[in-house]
């Protein structure tokens, strides 16, 4: 069995990760490929240069500089660790992909012919194409996303969601759609295809995981313009101190020189920050939530509000049969047995919730009827029945079944049914009448359940300053009370698609970000235009396509988790940003003297951490820099803690803390190496 993606919880200790990223960071050190990296490209050429100054010494037989070598060693290394390090989260993922990946190959369908005889053809599943309809039985790869279309199976999809209980999946409602990848445990379904090969949901997770090959968000680009201009700032910095040197007759060294250039180059940013997107992608994978790009993950950090379609979203998405309410002097039994006949040819999940509650609860069973003419249920309709001689039993909305009897809301004689269906309107329910001809039997509840913690969830978003709203197309008695039950902050009754869209452009227009949750079609408008377009993995084709996330649990307060995600990454870019700039200090306190006393003695006065030579402080800052690259992978990979504070505060006060932190620890390890050095006579 395929093991959870999000439960590879050693991916970066895997031992086969580790060898691929130490290859992967010997590659990147290639000139060729380090044009959109021109911080670790100068850093690179100054190593080259060092290196090709010792090489020179040993082959014109000069005395060779055991310090020269020394520092070109850790020149490299330097290198070495910041692509080691962006490459190993890269890997990580790419890992993670590796389950699905073993999923997809070697996969036949079995391209049906004809489903009344289940006869079909084998045929390779990167030939299926939009609309083929194909049987899959117990044992059976999913090739594909689609549509069951027929029938009701267990399916495994450990393979994406890690949960190893399988879960039914079945024509209509809410619980057709199937993920190419998962497995068909008991039964058989068939399948029509929604997707091209390449375009389904394990393909989409693939190429996600592939950091390196994702487009550049906005942040990222700006990252790489700062890092690119305060590359060139350095390097004249560095020239104009060797020219200062050149006219004092001081000889500060080429080697010197580089190491000065190095330290000043914000090398960790360059092999780090790009690496900051990727880790935060990881992350959301062991929420069981896959992004579509960087972009979305960064959307998060300034969410205001976020609407949430109910049925299938805040709800379980079918609603369920909880009560039978006898009228006219019907019993409960005859009301159940007539409630069993009228929802024999009903397929829906509320129809098969009828039939097993009549059942269960009230004993009801099924009886032959000669002669008998089902009526199917369809949404023109909006109810079922059956018809036997003079008899014409009906299941169905209240306003169809009273113009069914020819009756209507203000009929005297309706006035205990209508009393019983405004309690279960008031209550938040669905009401369904049961009749024949000219008889009501009854009333039939049906109930949206809330899903499991939504209270408790919806009350954290409110927290984090995060306004929820739920849409319905409900009416306003129906949704005011199940907004009340789930803990929303507001709601929307009888939407339409257009509806949701004007919210969420509505808000865009104020500046801030909106968030939109659901699983229908009617759905996908509202999807593609927010910023967060959370999809439920119950949900349709169409929603899939549209949003920009995708939820494996069905769960709409992962919001919670996507926001914390989105701010961590925008703040763990920001403390490793200030950390690394807030280091230059140090460093270059230590450098200065050690490159310019002997012409300006006046400098040593910038000898603060009081280095015992100058040998000993540029070899110690070539090795910190190496270093400080391996202490950050920790706070790049689990990204930096943070509290439930405004976007602004939240920044704020991880700036000052790891700028802080960036000052005092290039002071302490500078210093400490130093001495090491020193009494280990390194130079």
């Amino acid at each position: 069995m395929i093991k959870r993606l999000s439960r590879r919880r050693g991916a970066l200790k895997d031992i086969r990760v580790i060898k691929s990223a130490a290859w992967e960071a010997l590659v990147r050190l290639n000139p060729m490929r380090l044009y959109n990296n021109p911080v670790v490209f100068i850093g690179e050429m100054g190593a080259t240069l060092v290196t090709l100054l010792v090489i020179s010494d040993f082959s014109h037989h000069l005395p060779a500089r055991w310090l020269d070598f020394q520092i070109s060693i850790w020149l490299w290394l330097a290198l070495y660790c910041a692509n080691f390090i962006g490459a190993l989260v890269e890997k990580g993922g790419v890992a993670q992909a590796e389950a699905l990946l073993q999923s997809k190959r070697g996969v036949r369908a079995k391209l049906v012919k004809n489903t009344e005889t289940r006869s079909y053809n084998l045929t390779d599943a990167k030939k299926l194409s939009v609309g083929d309809i194909i049987l899959v039985e117990a044992g059976d790869v999913i090739p594909l996303d689609g549509e069951v279309i027929e029938g009701i199976a267990s399916v495994d999809e450990s393979a994406i969601t890690g949960e190893s209980a399988p879960v039914l999946r079945e024509s209509g409602g809410s619980r057709s759609a199937v993920t190419g990848g998962t497995r068909v445990v008991s039964d058989f379904i068939y399948v029509e295809i929604t997707v091209e090969t390449g375009a389904n949901f394990v393909d989409q997770m693939i190429d996600m995981v592939e950091g390196e090959s994702r487009t550049k968000t906005p942040t990222e680009m700006s990252i790489i313009f700062l890092v690119t201009g305060l590359s060139f700032i350095f390097l004249m910095v560095t020239l104009s101190t060797g020219i200062f040197a050149h006219y004092s007759s001081t000889g500060v060294s080429v080697v010197f020189l580089v190491v000065l250039l190095s330290s000043l180059l914000p090398l960790p940013l360059g092999g780090l920050l790009l690496g900051a997107g990727t880790a935060a992608l990881n992350r959301l994978i062991k929420f069981n939530v896959v992004a579509k790009s960087v972009r979305a993950v960064e959307s998060a950090w300034d969410i205001g509000i976020i609407l949430l379609d109910k049925t299938g979203t805040i709800t379980l998405g079918n609603r369920i049969a909880i009560e039978f309410i006898p009228v006219n002097d019907t019993s409960i039994e005859e009301l159940a047995e007539k409630a069993l006949i009228a929802s024999f040819k009903d397929e829906t999940p509320e129809g098969k919730s009828i039939a097993a509650i009549a059942a269960s609860k009230y004993g009801a069973r099924r009886r032959e009827l000669a002669n008998a003419v089902p009526v199917p249920f369809s949404a023109h309709t909006r109810m079922s029945g059956i018809d036997y001689g003079a008899e014409k039993l009906r299941k169905g909305a209240v306003d169809v079944i009273l113009d069914f009897v020819g009756s209507d809301r203000n009929d005297f004689h309706n006035k205990e049914v209508m009393e019983r269906v405004e309690k279960i309107g008031l209550a938040g329910g669905t009401p369904l009448l049961v009749t024949d001809s000219d008889r009501i039997f009854g009333v039939i509840h049906l109930k949206d359940v809330i899903k499991p913690g939504m209270k408790e969830r919806f009350q954290r978003l409110r927290q984090l300053g995060v306004r929820t709203i739920m849409i319905t197309g409900d009416n306003p008695l129906t949704a005011a009370s199940i907004a009340a039950e789930a803990g929303v902050d507001d709601f929307i009754a009888e939407a339409t698609p257009e509806t949701k869209l004007s919210i969420i452009e509505r808000e865009q227009a104020s500046g801030r970000a909106a968030a939109m949750c659901g699983d229908g079609t009617n759905d996908a408008p509202a999807l593609a235009k927010a910023d967060i377009g959370l999809v439920m993995n119950s949900g349709t084709q169409a929603a899939r396509d549209a949003g920009n996330m995708l939820d494996l649990d069905s769960d709409p307060t992962k919001l919670i988790e996507i926001i914390t995600v989105g701010r961590q990454m925008l703040v763990t870019r920001g403390a490793l940003t200030i950390f690394c700039l807030a280091g230059i200090i140090p460093k270059y306190l230590a450098l200065l003297p050690a490159l310019l006393a002997k012409g300006y003695p006046d400098l040593l006065c910038f000898n603060i951490m009081h280095l015992g030579s100058p040998e000993s402080a540029v070899l110690s800052v070539a090795i910190f820099d190496a270093l400080v690259i391996i202490m950050l992978l920790p706070v790049l990979v689990k990204g930096v803690k943070i509290k439930n504070l405004s976007p602004a505060k939240l920044l704020i006060e991880n700036l000052i803390l790891y700028g802080s932190i960036g000052v005092i620890t290039p002071f302490v390890g500078i210093k400490v190496l130093d001495i090491i050095i020193n009494a280990l006579h390194m130079v």
